[in-house]
């Protein structure tokens, strides 16, 4: 069946048959393959440095203890049902904007527009945690304990290392693709070699204060539901930035199917990972020692030399190192490519939408990102008292925010394609509108309990908590400015909304020549 060609920049008529093409950017095509994108969607989530910044926060919630695991697996669900949405998304409309543009298109160009923001939001609020762990972990891991006690030290350390991510970014996706392989590649074997010698002292050895693991531990069901939502929160933290491998599409091999499907594999390959080491380090001392205050904003250094002994604790030093770092790259690959689809969608300056003649990057769109995440690291690493605690808490709710509206937009734009079929039904319909409820109910529940003092690590300002600011507050002030933006991009908030063609997902999807 043909479909029906109009540039992304065209007001459509309420309701009509979106476009069939994705305007060509400028972006280097066929540049990285599927491996690479199941590899930055596992590395922008940073397994080891999740797990160590967050598993003692999980386990220290009231009600949790040794059901941490149990809070991972829930917490899993709706990324696998959210990824499903971004699957057939990204075959029907393989755009680098993702969410930006899909929302647009399914609810409209106000709601696309905040959505675009969110995801810069998070991106930019979660840089100051990654390159604060990696200044830490640089030095210690030379041995530098005095400089890692400095926050002026730390705050030099942070912005040299958005820099340099910042550089290979601009210096193009292969050469991003290369590295995330590689740190990736030593990152998951560290973690693998640490929870067996885990699991084997503790069945073996039997360390004082371990405990073996028991299917309980898994059973989210002998939680009480308050407290199972308050660690989902810092669960759907934990597995955030999958979608990472999806950004990169319009410079993929079969931009179509291969993105979306590695989203699908990447959170599949998380959860093993993060049951895995969840469960031998909770195992190995327990979870008094991981919950203290001394272990919990780093459990895996805590726990590196009394597992693996010698200097071979040093290898989780660099795992961890390894992929706060590699986080770092892999969060700026995804919000420059949002903001240049902004730009190419025109709405916000075109500047953000030149790309490089020798590189194919986003040259504006990368370099304004490193910097406006400096100048964030830097407020926050003054001003916070715990940075890390902080900003895994309001990162939560941009999370929840755009990969909610994700699957809320699935269900709209394929609207007339869901009773086609019972899969249809259950993966385009069913398992995203789930997602998104599940979603927005942690941001509610979150919003409430984290909202008043006593539950966080800075005082308020204003009577509102930290956390509130900068994730509730990031929320609104992004809508103040789509609100202020609308006079300026005019082409742009004049669009309508779109529902999927006929066949749209089936079909090959086109690229329409550039604008600019």
């Amino acid at each position: 069946m043909a479909i029906e060609s109009v540039a992304p920049s065209s007001p459509l008529g309420s309701g009509r048959p979106a476009t069939s093409q994705v305007e060509d950017k400028g972006l280097k095509k066929n540049a990285i393959g599927y491996l690479s994108n199941v590899v930055i969607g596992v590395a922008s989530v940073a397994p080891a440095y999740s797990l160590a910044a967050t598993l003692g926060f999980i386990v220290a919630v009231q009600g949790i203890g040794v059901h941490a695991p149990a809070v991972l697996l829930v917490s899993f669900v709706p990324m696998l049902l959210i990824a499903t949405a971004y699957r057939y998304f990204n075959r029907a409309d393989p755009d680098a904007g993702t969410t930006f543009a899909w929302t647009t298109r399914a609810f409209g160009p106000g709601v696309g527009w905040l959505n675009g923001w969110t995801i810069v939001l998070a991106d930019v609020i979660v840089m100051a945690s990654l390159s604060d762990i990696a200044a830490i972990y640089t030095f210690k891991l030379f041995g530098f304990t005095e400089l890692g006690e400095s926050k002026a030290a730390i705050i030099v350390a942070a912005v040299l290392w958005i820099a340099i991510m910042t550089w290979i970014c601009y210096r193009g996706i292969e050469l991003s693709a290369r590295i995330q392989r590689v740190l990736l590649s030593a990152e998951v074997l560290i973690l693998g070699v640490f929870a067996v010698v885990a699991l084997a002292k503790v069945y073996g050895g039997h360390p004082t204060g371990s405990i073996q693991p028991q299917a309980s531990w898994f059973d989210p069901t002998a939680l009480k539901f308050g407290d199972l939502v308050d660690g989902v929160l810092l669960g759907v933290f934990i597995y955030w930035g999958w979608d990472s491998g999806v950004a990169v599409n319009e410079e993929s091999e079969d931009p179509n199917e291969g993105p979306g499907r590695a989203a699908v594999v990447s959170t599949i390959l998380l959860v093993v990972i993060y049951l895995v080491v969840t469960t031998g380090a909770q195992a190995f001392h327990g979870i008094g020692f991981l919950s203290s205050e001394a272990n919990s904003e780093d459990v895996l250094s805590a726990l590196g030399k009394p597992v693996l002994g010698g200097v071979l604790y040093k290898l989780l030093i660099i795992a961890v190192l390894t992929s706060a770092s590699a986080s770092t790259q892999t969060t700026i690959l995804p919000t420059a490519r949002t903001t240049l689809s902004m730009a190419s969608w025109r709405a916000i300056p075109g500047v953000f939408g030149r790309i490089h003649k020798r590189y194919f990057t986003p040259t504006v769109s990368t370099l304004a990102m490193g910097a406006v995440s400096i100048a964030v690291t830097v407020t926050l690493l003054l001003i916070s008292e715990n940075v890390l605690a902080d900003s895994l808490i309001a990162l939560g709710f941009p999370i929840c925010f755009y990969y909610g509206f994700t699957g809320l937009a699935c269900v709209v734009y394929f609207r007339h394609e869901l009773l086609k079929s019972v899969k249809n039904f259950l993966l385009m319909g069913l398992a995203p509108l789930a997602g998104a409820l599940m979603l927005f109910g942690v941001f509610g529940k979150a919003a409430d309990f984290y909202g008043h003092e006593a539950n966080v690590e800075s005082p308020a300002i204003g009577g509102v908590t930290l956390p509130l600011w900068l994730g509730v507050g990031g929320l609104a002030l992004g809508f103040a400015m789509m609100l202020l933006s609308r006079p300026f991009f005019r082409e742009f908030f004049a669009r309508k909304t779109e529902t999927a063609p006929i066949g749209l997902v089936e079909e090959p999807v086109e690229r329409a020549p550039t604008h600019f």
